[in-house]
């Protein structure tokens, strides 16, 4: 072979964005398959390429044996040479070495070659989508830029200039946006697939870290971490809500955002092809956080109704109430998502026709069982308890405080491993600081009736009931009778 193999395995290295070492292993495979088909083995097969790669080829090592071996059935001549045949090859041979034969390939059959030559290119063609999987793996979540190439149905395949295709789904495009041969796509890089044409990228621009990728982008207080997203909501296509805080007290945090007469919000708003954008400022007090959410509306005032279910009521100018809501409900919608509390939107004339007494009966149920002393059961419920000490009662089975109550009585708490005394006694202390037993009058009931029914004899007290007329007792065997005592 020439110095043109050298230039075609360069070549294909360069194509195909892989190490020259990575086609010389295809070739070296390649040529072990033919080998196979050919002999019927591939194990004493050695294939050599010249350093520089002008030269491969094939060799047969064969064990040298005696002319005993060569009449035995262990002979095989794929893998044995007789001893006067070596000799003609090499004259140094001895029986018990092994040669080097070559092998002419034109042996090799043409459907052998064939095969090789297709496995060749399945295995180059694994190696480049690992390469570039490993590439790009670290890319997702990233923005990346191609250019429409076409679509089918209604998936748009993105040329993104290298080996690598870009898909963008119909489920995340916007229904804004409309696309022609050759446009410019910015998305995001949401997952990867190997497909048997290559390495494919799944695009998205309605994902929300879309919206976050690109305001990074436009505004450099988010590059640095001065500011910074607390979270993002968006119904694509139509309107996105990014509440952002500031770790500085002279930063404002939506100002930043939104930039000089809006330069930088605009600049996101083009990109998303006309699609309104809410920035506003996160707060840690709900009833703010669910004002500053609402916008563009302006809210009066917001009644925290449930803190456990996150129940609120925010109240707006009647001229604000459609704002407030938004068209078929997409601002309040987006606000709920957006400070997690199922907000109802009223207007200042539907609140005031609200009924009084429920809202105060609501209230003043809130206040009886915020002073209420609580229900306690279990220790991890104790105030100031050890949680080291809660875990490892938990572990063998202790959660009840009777039931630890009950193990300390009959002190088989003693028996678990990593309780101390110490740690028992300030559980007892707290118990009896905190816990206040009360006694079920199901059971003060059953046993007043149990206690009822317990009688004597009053000759020699053995226990009798209201039905005998004689004392069980063999040594006593009194006359009974029972009369009722008026109270």
């Amino acid at each position: 072979m020439s110095v043109e193999m050298a230039e075609a395995i360069q070549q294909l290295a360069q194509d195909r964005g892989i190490s020259e070492e990575a086609v010389l292993r295809t070739i070296e495979d390649m040529l072990k398959a033919a080998y196979k088909r050919k002999f019927g083995t591939c194990d004493n097969a050695v294939v050599k390429i010249s350093e520089d790669l002008s030269d491969v080829s094939v060799y047969s090592r064969k064990q040298i044996v005696d002319g005993w071996t060569m009449k035995s059935k262990d002979f095989n001549p794929v893998k044995h040479i007789d001893l006067e045949d070596a000799l003609e090859l090499s004259p140094e041979c001895e029986v018990g070495n092994e040669i080097d034969i070559l092998v002419d390939l034109k042996e090799f059959d043409y459907s052998a070659v064939q095969v090789s030559k297709q496995n060749s290119h399945q295995s180059l063609s694994d190696i480049q989508k690992d390469r570039l999987y490993a590439e790009y793996k670290d890319k997702i979540g990233e923005i990346i830029i191609g250019y429409y190439q076409r679509e089918r149905n209604g998936n748009i395949y993105v040329d993104l200039g290298g080996k690598v295709e870009g898909i963008l789904p119909a489920k995340f495009q916007s229904p804004r946006e409309t696309y022609h041969k050759n446009d410019r796509i910015k998305a995001l890089i949401t997952d990867l697939k190997k497909t048997n044409s290559g390495l494919q990228l799944v695009l998205s621009r309605t994902d929300p870290e879309f919206v976050r990728k690109i305001i990074e982008l436009e505004v450099p207080e988010l590059y640095d971490k001065t500011i910074e997203i607390q979270k993002i909501v968006r119904e694509a296509g139509y309107r996105t809500k990014i509440a952002v805080y500031s770790h500085r007290d002279d930063i404002d945090p939506v100002g930043s955002c939104v930039g000089p007469k809006g330069v930088r919000i605009q600049s996101v708003i083009r990109e998303l092809e006309g699609e309104k954008i809410d920035v506003l400022k996160y707060e840690e007090d709900p009833s703010e956080f669910i004002k500053n959410a609402l916008s563009p509306a302006e809210v009066s005032g917001v009644i925290l109704l449930d803190e456990v279910k996150r129940q609120a009521l925010a109240v707006v100018p009647d001229s604000q109430f459609s704002l407030a809501i938004g068209k078929q409900g997409l601002n309040v919608r987006l606000a709920n998502r957006l400070v997690d509390w199922n907000i109802d939107v009223k207007t200042e004339e539907q609140y005031g026709e609200m009924d009084d007494l429920v809202v105060e009966s609501r209230k003043a149920v809130e206040e009886l069982f915020a002073d209420d002393t609580q229900s306690i059961t279990t220790i991890s419920e104790l105030p100031g308890v050890d949680e080291k000490f809660v875990k490892v009662l938990k572990e063998n089975g202790i959660e009840d405080i009777e039931h630890f109550i009950r193990m300390v009585e009959d002190k088989t708490i003693f028996d678990i491993e990593g309780v101390s005394k110490e740690d028992i006694e300030s559980v007892e202390t707290l118990i009896n600081d905190t816990v206040e037993f009360i006694e079920d009058s199901s059971d003060v009931e059953e046993s007043e009736a149990i206690y009822e029914e317990e009688y004597v004899c009053p000759e020699c007290g053995t226990k009798i009931t209201i039905d005998m007329t004689v004392c069980p007792n063999p040594d006593c065997g009194i006359g009974l009778s029972f009369e009722e005592e008026d109270e």
